[in-house]
């Protein structure tokens, strides 16, 4: 396990680049493929969360931009942690997020024991080790001071790291290290957490929750009514009854339309867990009622996604508004499966399913190449409307580059405005695709200095 720890460690210290890049998910097999050297054979199940961690990693070298990065190593730690954690219910789950955090705390003195028990002969590896670094520093200084050749052979594979490199380096190392630890000692003492604690029966009845809950679905079919309307009446009905454009009616109803698909998410999970369920006449109410209430949340998704497609229409794609269309989506996805789950009240598989699609559906917008989208989206409907906002696309990064090339030369050259120098890897494992793709796009092409004015950024 000591080998394992120090296999992880040294390849998060020396191949994860201080940005994003290829040297991550390098590092990531390394570290993965350690472990299951230690752990043996992996089930279906961790291995598809393993898989997907891995995956996750791979957006440092296949995407530029900087904002995913960051969310993709997270989404990769969590996806780490349940592939090794496990959890089936939102108890399980919630710990298996962080299991392998936790456990690497409870390794320390498993290790500890284990070499004092050892004696000597457990740090001998290390000393080894040690002397090994010793001995190539000190012969290597002097034979690079008698040859220059080979002087100039050792700078050009040792990077010139400062102090901040060392600490970085550190961490990074450090941090793996303690992940794989952790790991290890989840397969020799599995967790034991009680997942049978979401079955005990509830306290809340019919009388209980009925009117709070009816009322919640008297509200939404009045709501639903509305949207019905002016789903049929289009921008004419809207503006005569809400007073405003069909792109303002969108934008202002969006967020709060989101909000309340998720507030209702966590009624109904609520009501459900707590909910008596011994009489069959107590099961037909909740199956009534938590019914209702998720179908008719479920006519509010798709009133939130509409409202964002007429709001695209009239002012384009962001990543942003990509993102919350993409989790409304989801979102729409999670109540189809909560309206199953109701059919026989036995949801057993639904929470470790709700974070399933989650990853997927993240991992599929990132594959996507979210800026990408954006971009050609935007470009097409410049070819169409002759409308465009070249101030926004000019702040993504060189994942959008290949699309902005399409525009007429006054509209690339303020698009390009930033991005006519995608940065230069300052060592090999920062290498990354779409850079890579950009600056061969941007070769040769010639961008004048102009000055932008994008009036049409101010009407959103």
């Amino acid at each position: 396990m000591l080998a394992v720890g120090l296999v992880a460690g040294l390849a998060g210290a020396l191949l994860a680049p201080p940005g994003s890049g290829i040297g991550w998910v390098l590092a990531g097999l390394v570290g993965v493929g350690a472990v299951l050297f230690h752990a043996g054979k992996p089930t279906v199940e961790r291995a598809l969360w393993l898989a997907a961690a891995l995956a996750f990693l791979a957006m440092g070298f296949l995407r530029a931009a900087e904002w995913l990065f960051p969310l993709s190593v997270l989404a990769s730690m969590v996806c780490g942690s349940i592939a090794m954690a496990g959890g089936k219910s939102v108890r399980g789950l919630v710990f298996g997020a962080v299991g392998v955090g936790l456990a690497g705390f409870r390794s320390i003195p498993w290790v500890s024991r284990s070499l004092s028990k050892r004696g000597p002969k457990s740090v001998r590896p290390f000393i080894s080790v040690g002397v090994a670094l010793l001995l190539l520093v000190v012969f290597g200084s002097l034979l690079a001071g008698a040859d220059k050749a080979f002087n100039d052979f050792l700078e050009s594979m040792v990077p010139d790291w400062e102090v901040g490199e060392y600490v970085r380096t550190g961490f990074f190392g450090g941090v793996a290290a303690f992940g794989a630890l952790g790991a290890c000692y989840l397969v020799a003492a599995p967790a034991r957490i009680n997942e049978d604690v979401a079955g005990k029966p509830g306290s809340l009845r019919l009388k209980d929750y009925g009117l709070p809950v009816g009322v919640l679905v008297v509200l939404f079919t009045g709501f639903v009514g509305t949207q019905i309307a002016v789903l049929f009446g289009g921008e004419a009905y809207v503006m005569r009854t809400a007073g405003v454009t069909f792109a303002e009616y969108a934008r202002t109803g969006f967020w709060q339309l989101l909000w309340v698909t998720i507030l209702t998410l966590a009624v109904i999970a609520g009501v459900a867990r707590f909910a008596v369920k011994t009489t069959a006449r107590d099961r037909l109410w909740l199956r009534v009622l938590l019914g209702a209430l998720a179908v008719l949340t479920l006519v509010i998704v798709t009133s939130a996604l509409s409202r964002m497609w007429f709001y695209q229409q009239a002012y384009g794609w962001t990543v942003l508004r990509l993102l919350v269309a993409s989790c409304e989506l989801w979102l729409g996805v999670v109540y189809l499966m909560v309206i199953a789950s109701g059919i026989t009240l036995r949801a057993n598989w639904l929470p470790r399913a709700v974070v399933g699609t989650g990853a997927a559906f993240f991992l599929a917008v990132a594959v996507a190449n979210p800026e990408r989208v954006v971009a050609e989206y935007n470009v097409t409907r410049f070819e169409a409307t002759q409308k465009i906002d070249t101030y926004y696309l000019s702040t993504l990064s060189a994942d959008a580059v290949p699309a902005l090339l399409r525009l007429p030369e006054e509209k690339r050259d303020c698009a390009l405005k930033w991005l006519r120098a995608p940065g230069v890897e300052t060592d090999w494992r920062e290498w990354n695709l779409a850079r890579h793709n950009a600056r061969e796009s941007l070769d040769g092409m010639r961008v004048t200095e102009r000055i932008c004015e994008s009036p049409y950024y101010s009407e959103r």
